[in-house]
């Protein structure tokens, strides 16, 4: 494996599906191969500190990410200039960057000075958001041309590039994110971490995930007076953080559901897998919202390691993660009502799914950390 840096603004501790997965591969790869360069995030070089390989941070956000922008200018600049440096002084034979707007544009303003070569990671919203600026666009087109793969998390995503005419999918490799299963295990109900949960004698339905709008909380939140006079028992928990905490406080309070919904903004690593393993099903109620599309949904993975049935909205990625009818279900998501005209029926089905082992068995077949960086590794090798 060449000397790589993997450059990227999502890293740990920031919180979301993107920091998670490139910790779980890049914590597994050589450790004298992986220097990772991650944004200045609070709390990340106490992070760093108790963690062996090898970070380094610098100021990865901005406002802007064109090059037209004064601010987006002085930001490339000072990343780039940053970045050269480490790569000289590191001896860095091969960047990784973790999206490709705005660290695949670092990563190709280095490749014209340097020549060092790169590749991208393509989620899908982050594609599918550079689409609505003509500026974003050419410059997402350009990294994509000039990079040696575009690693993508899901088929989806793929035909998602092809169609936005970024690239044809013969630079387009697929790995999807895998799941750490000596963490995320099934567990018996515990009447204590329930109790403290507050989900004691009820039917819990959780959503882990950016708190924003195509992740759907919000119309299931506006959902639940409906599901409630069928299931009095039901009560949903939202654990994440993000820009629509306030309004979806607002939404729980305008709709009187103080007592069956509650936002869980701040939960340790811990606590989040008890969240999976004391809960009934996980759902991920996201839709579409232009061009903002969930591109894989790496919840919905982790919540069947824990032996957890899911349910999540027909957009995006979100089908890969599922044996659709076997270990979780598709519903639409696009309003409230459809969401209850959808989740009712399953909601009304005991148990939901026939074989209660099917989630864990498909998540063992299919993502383990071990499948995904042997994958990784022999594409990183090409």
């Amino acid at each position: 494996m060449k000397k790589t840096l993997l450059l990227t603004e999502n890293f740990p501790p920031k919180q979301g599906g993107s920091s998670r997965w490139f910790w779980e591969l890049y914590s597994r790869l050589p450790t004298n191969k992986v220097l990772v360069i991650a944004n200045n995030t609070k709390g990340g070089r106490e992070w760093d500190a108790i963690h062996s390989i090898l970070i380094e941070r610098l100021p990865l956000s901005s406002t802007e990410w064109g090059l037209k922008s004064l601010t987006g200018l002085a930001f490339y600049i000072r990343s780039t200039w940053a970045l050269f440096k480490i790569i000289k002084a590191r001896n860095i034979e091969e960047v990784h960057c973790g999206r490709v707007i705005p660290e695949g544009v670092i990563a190709r303003i280095l490749n014209l000075v340097t020549t060092i070569r790169y590749r991208c990671y393509v989620h899908g919203e982050d594609v599918e958001s550079a689409a609505t600026s003509r500026e974003q666009s050419l410059l997402v087109r350009e990294v994509c041309r000039k990079a040696l793969s575009l690693i993508c998390n899901s088929q989806n995503t793929i035909n998602l590039v092809e169609k936005l005419g970024y690239s044809d999918s013969d630079k387009c490799y697929l790995l999807h994110p895998g799941v750490d299963l000596e963490r995320f295990v099934p567990a018996p109900t515990d009447i204590d971490i329930q109790e403290r949960l507050g989900w004691s004698q009820k039917r819990v339905l959780l959503t882990v995930g950016r708190l924003q709008r195509r992740k759907g909380q919000d119309f299931l939140i506006k959902a639940m007076p409906s599901l409630l006079k069928r299931f009095p028992d039901l009560f949903y928990a939202i654990v994440g953080q993000g820009d629509c905490y306030d309004e979806l406080q607002d939404l729980i309070d305008s709709n009187d559901l103080s007592e069956n919904v509650k936002i869980y903004p701040k939960m340790s690593d811990e606590q989040l897998v008890q969240c999976y393993q004391q809960c009934d099903l996980v759902i991920l109620p996201n839709r579409t919202i232009g061009n903002d599309i969930e591109g894989f949904g790496m919840v919905l993975v982790e919540a069947q390691a824990c032996g957890k049935p899911v349910i999540a909205g027909r957009s995006g990625g979100t089908a890969e993660t599922m044996i659709v009818g076997e270990t979780g279900f598709l519903i639409d998501c696009t309003s409230p009502d459809r969401l209850v005209d959808e989740l009712l029926p399953l909601l009304g089905l005991q148990p939901l799914i026939p074989d209660q082992n099917a989630p864990r068995e498909h998540v063992l077949q299919h993502f383990s950390w071990v499948r995904h960086v042997e994958k990784a590794r022999g594409h990183f090798s090409q």
